[in-house]
């Protein structure tokens, strides 16, 4: 019995050290997209793709309008780091501003075909970067990895929009 019991410590300590790991994992994960593979992007373009990002996802939502207010508030930055941030994607040629179809007073966000073009460079020199992080792991575990993964931002989106 007392074997048992020191297994399941152990096993508990291990899970608590792995479970206390998953933050600072995911700290690093972003910078590891600036691995040297294929199609690189500058670090300032990376800083970039979160907005444009922040910009595709919430088209796809549809329920409104893209709007410099709605990018800070899915970053979860005040509107005035927002608004930079989307000048600068707009001085880069990434973003264009439009008026509103819905209320004419108000400016939307659109990618401009340089914007998309960088998104669709930045998800090819993702997967690269996954495809080379992995490379020596069964394609097993490559797989289960990225279902885990869209499965647990699926589950924060969920939360989120909760």
């Amino acid at each position: 019995m007392k074997n048992h019991e020191a297994e399941t410590a152990v096993e508990a300590a291990v899970a608590e050290e792995l479970l206390n790991a998953v933050g600072p994992a995911f700290g690093k994960l972003r910078r590891s997209s600036l691995l040297e593979v294929a199609d690189p992007i500058s670090p300032k373009d990376l800083s970039r793709t979160l907005v444009l990002n922040v910009v595709l996802e919430i088209a796809r939502e549809g329920a409104r309008e893209v709007t410099v207010g709605a990018v800070g508030s899915h970053l979860g930055v005040d509107p005035s780091v927002a608004s930079r941030m989307v000048s600068d994607c707009i001085s880069a040629g990434y973003l264009v501003r439009a008026a509103s179809q819905r209320d004419g007073r108000r400016t939307v966000l659109h990618l401009s075909p340089e914007g998309e073009e960088l998104m669709a460079r930045f998800r090819r020199h993702q997967r690269s970067a996954y495809e080379y992080i992995t490379a020596d792991w069964s394609e097993r575990d490559r797989l289960e990895l990225a279902r885990l993964m869209v499965k647990y931002v699926a589950s924060q989106e969920a939360l989120r929009q909760a």
